[in-house]
Formats: C-alpha cells, structure tokens, sequence
C-alpha cells in the first residue's frame, strides 16, 4: 500500500515541481483555500499557540497572522517539492546568504560546527547552502514512516550534496568524523519540544516555561564544535536571505543551558520580528511546566 501511494502521487509531485513560478505560487493559493476553509488543517492548534506566545496582540491582530501564516506554509511546503526540478542558478537568485565568511573563517580554523536552527521562514531551502562552504555538511533529521517518501525526501534534501543522517544515527556520526578529522557542520532544528523521555532542562521560550532541546549545547560541548545559528529572513514570496549568527566560539567557557538559552532567544527575535514565518502547527507549548 505504502509503495501504491507513493507511485500515484510522485508524478503529481513532480508536475508541481515544474510548474513556472507564477502559475506555482497560484496553486499555492489554492492549496491554501483548500488547507485553511476547507480542511482546517491543525487551525485550533495554531490559534492556541498565538494565543499563548503573543497574548500582547489582539484577536483580530492575531487572525491575520494566522492566515498570512498558512499562506506562507502552503508556499514553503511546495517549494520543497520546486527544489526537485529547479535550476541551481534560480535558487542561487531566490536563497542568498550574505555573511559565509564567518563560516568560512571556522574551516579555515579546522574547527567543525554545529549549526542551529528554527523552523522560520525557509527552513527546508538551507540545504542549498552546502556547495557554498568548506565543510562536509549533515544534516540531522527524522526519519519518514513510507520508506519511498523517506527515500524521495533523502533525494530532495541531498540534492546539494548535503549528506541526511537519522537522530540515532547522529552521536557515532560524529565520534567517527572526529576520529577521522572530517571537518563537519551539523544542522540541527532545535526549536520544537522533545520528547518526555529526553527533556534534561526547561526554560521560558516566548514567555511561557517548557521543556527545550538542550542535545545541540551537549554535543558541541562533548566534541567541541563552536555553535553557529542560522537566521533566515523572506524578503519577498519566493525569496529568502540566510545570515549566519555565532551562538559560541568555545562551547566549554559557557555554564550548563547559557547556549540553548542565548539561542532561543535570537529564535524569539525571530518569531517577534515576523510571526507569520514560524512554524505554529506543531505543539510547541503542549508540555509548558504548571508553577
């Protein structure tokens, strides 16, 4: 069954891929009409979390966000699918980076990196940023139930290079580049709530106490890789800037949780700046410690 489903939708995935610009950002108006009136897709969900993470804002302010919010997902969404067929010169015009010295400058050090980062903006377009730097790039990421789609989605994310490790496979990962002086940069999405079984620290992140990753501090401390945060920014529908951000040179000159900490709060930066660009379908807040 799982094959079946895979082999009716990818030729729909990849007639969305080559669909012209202009014509893709209108079914992505469609696809909008469809998630948003239609479906309904997680909307209680969403209005909960803009309730609890901008309680400043009124109804009405918040109700705006809230559907320039599954716009802008409906467009993030696709585009991932458009990185199946478009040309690296489009996405060197729509996905620019305007600081890869600094990156450039931990290589030239031999220093490995791990790089942070929110589930903001163009998350999934950060993969083109690998043939741009010196490192060996991974990526960390959850693996797919439909093994074809986990396969389709490996294709997708590596088309530039960039090497998919799964969350388990991740700690040997970098043991064995350690041993081996492969000079690496880890991406890491650490902005979500972990899982029970995992949760070491809480913290305030948006106003509201929850548990936090805290694995990224860990494993920069553990093999010594500087912390890099990674901001990006849409400029236009379609159109995004990343800037490089250093969270911490020498992870072991910072007390337990100041780097997770100094992190999510360039994340909340973020999230204020433009809330319509963050990621308010997932349940952030769902496990907020009660004082």
């Amino acid at each position: 069954m799982q094959f079946l489903v895979y082999i009716l939708a990818y030729p729909l995935l990849w007639l969305i891929s080559i669909l012209p610009f202009r014509i893709f950002y209108w079914f992505s108006d469609f696809v909008f009409f469809l998630v948003y009136y239609v479906l309904g897709y997680r909307r209680k969900v969403v209005r909960e979390n803009l309730a609890l993470a901008l309680p400043h804002l009124s109804d009405t302010e918040r109700k705006v966000i809230e559907k320039k919010f599954y716009h802008h997902m409906c467009d993030m969404f696709l585009e991932m699918i458009k990185t199946m067929s478009i040309s690296p010169e489009e996405m060197e015009k729509r996905f620019q980076v305007t600081n890869l010295d600094l990156v450039k400058e931990y290589a030239a050090k031999g220093k490995s990196v791990i790089l942070v980062a929110s589930h903001y903006a163009s998350y999934e377009w950060l993969l083109t940023i690998n043939p741009k730097i010196d490192f060996q790039g991974i990526a960390v990421y959850k693996k797919v139930a439909n093994p074809y789609f986990d396969k389709l989605v490996r294709k997708i994310r590596s088309k530039y290079n960039t090497e998919l490790i799964e969350t388990r496979k991740s700690i040997p990962l970098m043991a064995q580049n350690q041993r081996n002086g492969v000079l690496s940069m880890y991406g890491l999405a650490s902005d979500q709530s972990p899982k029970l079984d995992r949760i070491f620290h809480s913290m305030k992140f948006m106003g509201i106490e929850v548990p936090v990753h805290t694995g990224a501090e860990m494993l920069a401390k553990k093999y010594d890789l500087s912390v890099v945060m990674v901001k990006v920014k849409k400029v236009a529908r379609g159109y995004y800037e990343a800037e490089f951000l250093t969270i911490a040179d020498n992870p072991h000159e910072y007390e337990n949780f100041d780097i997770t900490e100094k992190y999510l709060r360039e994340v909340e930066k973020q999230i204020l700046e433009a809330p319509e660009y963050y990621l308010w379908t997932h349940k952030r807040w769902k496990h907020r410690v009660q004082k």
